[in-house]
């Protein structure tokens, strides 16, 4: 297998997709992030001081989608089409899921962990005065949709 972020002098670089035929793409990506019980009724009952959680979080992770290509180096800015953010609040965890889709030349994988990860890191940030033991866990592409290698599901998971 190569790596194709490599040239032929091994050098790094971002992938030509010039030639490759437009597609929809779509990808969903899940994460978590663990807390003190008391740190979820803190967010139910909207008692953090800086404000809302989950909709400053749905917001960040929506940003977080649009500037990804300005965080990981090789990603291709992209024209996203829809950036969603859904969050499941468990007796001891959030848990994050990020929906991106675009119609182009290269996925959006990386926009939709990229959404996951902000998501959490802003639900921490929002929380940490009265939860510092916050753990972010288990980020992980679940599907995606289009281009040439087609659909992929995680196995073992529930969509």
């Amino acid at each position: 297998m190569s790596f194709t972020h490599f040239n032929d002098k091994g050098r790094a670089h971002m992938v030509e997709v010039t030639e490759k035929a437009e597609t929809l793409r779509v990808a969903l990506a899940k994460g978590e992030i663990l807390m003190k019980a008391s740190t979820i009724e803190a967010i139910k009952e909207s008692s953090i001081s800086k404000g809302d959680v989950l909709q400053v979080a749905q917001i960040a992770g929506v940003m977080g989608a649009k500037r990804t290509s300005d965080l990981i180096p090789m990603c291709h800015p992209l024209m996203l089409t829809h950036v969603s953010l859904d969050f499941e609040i468990l007796e001891d965890r959030i848990l994050i899921e990020a929906t991106v889709k675009t119609f182009g030349k290269t996925g959006v994988e990386m926009e939709a962990l990229t959404a996951v990860n902000i998501a959490a890191l802003t639900i921490y940030d929002m929380c940490k005065a009265v939860d510092k033991e916050m753990v972010i866990d288990r980020i992980r592409l679940v599907e995606k949709v289009g281009g040439k290698s087609g659909h992929y599901t995680r196995s073992g998971e529930v969509l």
